[in-house]
């Protein structure tokens, strides 16, 4: 354990990148051609400038946000300031983008799994544990940052308001027949695994509220949101839109995704 905490540790880097020098010609060497109208047009305002955990650094440079989280809550042994401002770098953005020789080849608004908030609230019971008191600030702080990403998501991957969500590169569904050949193409379809993500996030939303509710009952009301979406999620899996379609296959005992085809028909 020893060994691998060490290893954790050894792999920190200081990762440095901004958007604008690449797409603009600060660095002529690095831009990427066509990108001042095209991918990634609208984010030039992007600047990191941070210490972070990286899975390996032959790797390097890329946004792993997915691999941050889980690295945070084995850092949290040994290191929990650092697990704390790692759990803050991807929580607001939701941004988990592979880059790779300094040019940012891939759309920046590609999704990964919803992790955040289970690896922040694991961080914080991780130090309470140790402690004997965890950081309530800081799980204060970083419920407001996955709230308004948890907002994003609704509004975004769930534009029809069926609480089932679309794809993305989130796991589960980028094995499925409509997603094996390019998993960055839009997909017509409600997606079983970022539905399943996002009945997670859920759960996790509720926990850091009913632990931030133990001591200010104004969360409680966060509590009650989050406890009544998970429940809009299950029925919809079941029962999407009150139509009777639904994700689950009764001959398989699977869950599958729905199609949804353009005149808005579910086969």
């Amino acid at each position: 354990m020893r060994q691998a905490l060490a290893g954790m540790l050894w792999s920190k880097q200081w990762f440095i990148s901004t958007f604008a020098d690449g797409s603009k010609g600060t660095h002529p060497a690095r831009a990427v051609p066509g990108s001042e109208a095209g991918r990634n047009a609208d984010w030039a305002h992007l600047y990191n400038d941070d210490v972070i955990s990286m899975p390996d650094k032959w790797e390097y440079p890329w946004y792993a946000g997915v691999d941050l989280a889980f690295h945070a809550i084995s850092i949290a042994l040994v290191d929990s300031d650092f697990a704390r401002t790692s759990s803050f770098c991807f929580s607001g953005s939701g941004t988990c983008t592979r880059t790779a020789d300094s040019r940012l080849r891939v759309g920046l608004r590609r999704r990964q799994p919803t992790v955040h908030a289970w690896a922040a609230f694991r961080v914080y019971k991780i130090e309470k544990r140790i402690r004997g008191k965890g950081d309530r600030q800081f799980l204060e702080r970083v419920f407001q940052k996955l709230l308004l990403n948890f907002t994003w998501w609704i509004n975004r991957k769930d534009p029809e308001g069926k609480n089932v969500f679309q794809g993305g590169f989130l796991g589960l569904d980028n094995i499925g027949s409509l997603t094996a050949r390019r998993r960055s193409r839009p997909r017509p379809h409600r997606a079983v695994g970022c539905t399943a993500w996002m009945g997670m996030y859920c759960l996790n939303m509720l926990g850091i509220a009913l632990e931030l509710a133990s001591k200010d009952p104004a969360y409680e009301d966060m509590a009650s949101k989050f406890f009544e979406h998970f429940m809009y999620i299950a029925q919809a899996m079941g029962h999407m839109g009150h139509k009777g379609i639904g994700l689950w296959n009764e001959e398989d005992g699977f869950f599958y995704d729905v199609l949804h085809t353009p005149d808005g028909v579910f086969p």
